[in-house]
């Protein structure tokens, strides 16, 4: 709206000045300018015709050289998109860690770890003592009820090779995928110490039992 302004403003100033011109033109070819004033009054009108232009030229390129502004609503969503990192996204980062560690029956680390032993040593960096057996932490916290209800830094449990059902393994959640329903999850593995596994692995989909939360809802 206010280029198209600027345009009509320019567009009059220039018929304004050619009109002026003309006439001034139209006069002196009929009768040459001889008084000192009125040659200066005359020098002094297609002055300020030009300034005018000049002026209307001007405010037309400001216009187009401003950047666009940042709406207040564009500047909220930029702040709510950087948000802080929960006490879960800490314990999964600091989980993280330990990746390559080397598996040991009975460890608890942080050079060697088994299963219950390394949930216990990262759970105990962030204040929360659990019991470093495998089947006791399976009665500490609360239940979790479904894939859908899990959360990243729960406990999830599986059964042993020989017998599915009893709990012989525990790792920590670390992703969850709610349309697939299944979740991602780093634990202390007897054939290659602490990684990263997917639920939908054949092995643990077979013995996955059950989760527990340490930390608070999310």
């Amino acid at each position: 709206m206010f280029r198209r302004l600027v345009y009509l403003t320019l567009t009059a100033v220039v018929l304004l000045s050619c009109s002026a011109t003309r006439k001034v033109a139209k006069s002196t070819k009929q009768m040459p300018l001889t008084d000192p004033v009125e040659i200066a009054q005359s020098q002094q009108r297609a002055q300020e015709v030009a300034d005018s232009i000049e002026r209307v030229r001007s405010g037309e390129a400001a216009v187009m050289a401003t950047p666009p502004q940042t709406s207040g609503k564009g500047a909220k969503t930029s702040t709510k998109e950087t948000k802080a990192k929960t006490l879960s996204d800490k314990v999964v980062a600091y989980a993280r860690k330990f990746l390559g560690t080397p598996y040991k029956l009975g460890a608890s680390g942080p050079s060697r770890f088994d299963c219950s032993g390394y949930t216990t040593y990262v759970f105990k960096h962030f204040g929360y003592e659990i019991t470093p057996f495998t089947g006791a932490q399976y009665k500490e916290g609360r239940p979790v009820h479904g894939y859908s209800e899990l959360q990243k830094g729960d406990l999830v449990f599986f059964g042993k090779r020989g017998s599915v059902r009893d709990i012989g393994h525990v790792g920590i959640v670390v992703s969850v995928d709610y349309n697939r329903g299944s979740f991602r999850f780093i634990h202390a593995s007897t054939s290659g110490g602490v990684i990263e596994s997917e639920s939908t692995q054949s092995y643990y989909m077979m013995r996955y039992i059950g989760a527990r939360r340490i930390l608070p809802d999310e």
